[in-house]
Parts: C-alpha cells; sequence; structure tokens
C-alpha cells in the first residue's frame, strides 16, 4: 500500500511574473509503506521542492499529494496531522538547534503534539538512543557538541515525533567520511528497528546505493525514473548523460564489460561487485 501518492503534481514558481519557473512538472509516484527511497537529481532537478510537498510546506499549483490516500490540501486540520505523520529534516538540520540542553531540543516536536509529560520523556530518550546520543550528552547544551552530534540530535527531534514517514534532505551533507557513514548506519538501523518509510535526498549515488530499495531519480523538475535500485543503476550511461555521478565501482565495472568481461550491468557497491568478479573467475577457471 502506497503511503504518499502525488497525481499529476505540478509547482511553479513566480507565477505570473517574469520570473516564472516550473520547478515540479506533472509528477505521478508512489512511495509504499515500509521502503527506503532515495531521492537524487542535480541542482535545480526538483528533488527538495517535491519533498515539501509531502508535509505541505509547499502548495500545488496543480495536481494532489495523497498521505495513506487522503488529500490534506485546504484542510488546517489534517495539515497539523500530516505534519507530524511526515517528518522533514532539513539540510543542515543542526543550525535550527536553539534549547538549552540537547534533551530539551529533542522534546520540542512532542510537546507541541501536547503529549504527556512521560510520553515525551520516552520519546526523548528512544530517540536518543536511536542516534546514538548518550544520557550525559542529553544534559548538554547543543552548542557543546561536535558537528556529527549537532547533526544527529536534530534528527533526533524528529524521530521523537515517531513519524510514518521520515524524510532526509542531504543529511549527511558537510560531515567528513566518518560522520557520513555513522548517519547512513543509523538510518539503517532505525529503518530495520522501526519498519517504517525513509526518504532519502542526496546528490551523491554512492550514499544512496548503500541504503536504498527504490531510487527516484529527477531532471528538470520531472520523473526520470523510479525503480529498484539496480535496475536505476543499469542505466548508468544515461544517469550520467543528465549530470549524474554513478558509483565509481559502477563506472570501473562498465569499463570492465565494454573490455568484454560480462559481469552486469546493475553493479553498484564494492562488495556486489566483488561476488560478480570471483564468480566470474570461476566460471572462466572451470571452463
Amino acid at each position: 500500500m502506497s503511503v504518499i501518492k502525488t497525481e499529476n503534481l505540478t509547482y511553479v514558481y513566480g507565477e505570473k511574473t517574469p520570473f516564472r519557473k516550473v520547478a515540479l512538472d506533472d509528477v505521478n509516484i508512489e512511495i509504499n509503506e515500509g521502503e527506503i527511497v532515495g531521492v537524487i537529481g542535480h541542482t535545480g532537478s526538483g528533488k527538495s521542492t517535491l519533498i515539501q510537498h509531502f508535509n505541505g510546506l509547499l502548495k500545488a499549483t496543480s495536481g494532489r499529494v495523497l498521505i495513506d490516500g487522503e488529500d490534506f490540501a485546504g484542510d488546517k486540520k489534517k495539515l497539523r496531522e500530516v505534519r507530524f505523520k511526515v517528518g522533514l529534516v532539513f539540510q543542515y538540520p543542526e543550525y535550527q538547534l536553539f534549547e538549552e540542553t540537547v534533551a530539551k531540543d529533542i522534546a520540542y516536536g512532542p510537546k507541541n503534539m501536547k503529549l504527556p509529560q512521560q510520553e515525551i520523556d520516552r520519546r526523548v530518550m528512544e530517540s536518543a538512543r536511536l542516534t546514538g546520543l548518550s544520557t550525559e550528552l542529553l544534559q548538554k547544551s547543543p552548542f557543546e557538541l561536535s558537528g556529527g552530534q549537532k547533526r544527529r540530535a536534530a534528527i533526533a527531534g524528529v524521530m521523537a515525533m515517531e513519524p510514518k514517514v521520515l524524510i532526509l534532505d542531504e543529511p549527511a551533507s558537510g560531515l567528513d567520511p566518518q560522520g557520513r557513514d555513522r548517519i547512513f548506519e543509523m538510518l539503517r538501523a532505525y529503518h530495520q528497528e522501526k519498519k517504517n518509510t525513509v526518504l532519502i535526498v542526496s546528490h551523491s549515488m554512492e550514499d544512496i546505493a548503500k541504503i536504498a530499495d527504490r531510487i527516484l531519480v529527477m531532471n528538470e523538475g520531472r520523473v526520470f525514473c523510479f525503480d529498484k535500485t539496480p535496475e536505476v543503476f543499469s542505466r548508468a550511461e544515461e544517469l550520467e548523460r543528465i549530470g549524474l555521478a554513478v558509483p565509481q565501482v559502477t563506472r570501473v565495472i562498465h569499463r570492465l564489460n565494454a573490455m568484454g568481461f560480462d559481469l552486469g550491468e546493475d553493479v553498484y557497491t564494492v562488495k556486489y561487485a566483488e561476488g560478480q568478479i570471483l564468480s566470474r573467475l570461476k566460471s572462466g577457471g572451470e571452463g
């Protein structure tokens, strides 16, 4: 069953002005419950504009967005419910930390939901555990944390609302390689435990390849493709033509294929590449 569905979704910036720009053009997609979806595209492709429609931050120029089969446009009560159901973590969310302690910052969303204090406390501790923040860190000022810790604290604040859908816009942007790995390991563990829907927006095909079940590729406001991860990476040449850098291992395998090794077109991780190469060598040895 789809948790998010768009029907002919179109969004225009600056309508009836000389600066008119079509940011989304007739987008039709369905995102299923419990899957991890990567959303990729070059700058200006429409990916960030798209996700802002999923919790009502932007209102469609035409078409509609359905959450759990319901259209929430124009209904303030439904819009409030959707914003708790669909949690959105913006790029560089640590810039939005403002409370005296990390615990209070994480509790901000649940408080707005008017939950009992006992439930708020439970959610703060649960979200801290999921994001790898110790009890000791919860009592510190957010501004005493490292960059990676701040990022995880900000994500914990959205997780604490226990959204059915968690959307993250460039969650590892600006972090060092170790910090990036921790963020994606955290998101993978979160998804495995909660079994909810996770959308990750990124310009990095390398990052998305490691975690996504399906990938939505946006190009110039339109859906270029939306398919299972192996199928998307089998179209490496097309992706590169629209300005996306496929994982390095994919380029290596395609080069080997061109040399006659026949390792498959859908290789996108080092582990999978290793298996394909070993299998090919074994097959060749037996021959």
